[in-house]
């Protein structure tokens, strides 16, 4: 039997990057249900659809609505009145009580713009929906957030700081010598989100194979699975 699709949906007041979200989520095999810039229209297909989550900007540019308080009355509506919808925070906002107080509005996760790659939208979208909470490295709010694990950052070689913290896991599987299927089935992501980190991991590295890539991997001394 085939799985059901993820359904998404968007309130993002900038055009291009609310665009660019749909291609993406719709590229990764996942279904946008709604695009919008306003919160009636957003909510009247939020209604019809029943998304399994919502994308929604932290401030939204609209005169209608008292700033920057928009998206966070946003996460109060679907908290209240579609309570199964997963609410996943996308702000430029880095202050850890705005972070602890959408949480308490009842977002499931909160990224940072600025360090939030496409793969780490769709990675972060997958894991809302399995139930997970997600909040953005480096923030430890007090008390800690159930199921959230602070990940410390050691000094690390020049080339791996490049990396994103998942990055660094995805390469070390490939340097252990496992091969998508088993990465995905460890991280408890697809084999397309696999493969996104893998071409930003190249991106990043600049090798040609999977082999130089395993190879520098060991180099570099990043750290691999005790499970391979």
């Amino acid at each position: 039997m085939e799985m059901e699709r993820i359904r998404v949906a968007i309130l993002e007041d900038q055009q291009v990057f609310r665009e660019a979200l749909e291609a993406v989520l719709e590229g990764a095999g996942m279904d946008v249900v709604a695009g919008f810039a306003e919160p009636g229209p957003f909510f009247a297909r939020v209604r019809e659809t029943l998304p399994h989550v919502a994308l929604v900007d932290l401030q939204l540019d609209l005169a209608d609505w008292e700033l920057p308080a928009s998206g966070m009355s946003a996460l109060q509506w679907l908290h209240d009145f579609f309570p199964a919808v997963k609410s996943l925070v996308l702000s430029g906002h880095r202050e850890t009580a705005l972070v602890e107080q959408c949480l308490q509005a009842g977002a499931a996760g909160y990224l940072w713009k600025q360090n939030v790659g496409c793969a780490e939208v769709v990675e972060a979208v997958e894991r809302v929906v399995r139930g997970e909470r997600l909040l953005p490295v480096g923030l430890a709010p007090s008390p800690p957030s159930p199921g959230f694990q602070p990940q410390p950052e050691p000094p690390l070689p020049g080339e791996l700081s490049r990396l994103t913290p998942r990055e660094r896991e995805v390469l070390g599987y490939i340097a252990a010598g496992a091969d998508n299927l088993r990465i995905a089935t460890s991280l408890g992501i697809t084999e397309r989100t696999v493969k996104a980190h893998i071409t930003s991991i190249y991106k990043k590295l600049g090798s040609e194979n999977r082999a130089q890539l395993a190879v520098l991997g060991c180099q570099l001394g990043v750290q691999r699975p005790a499970s391979l």
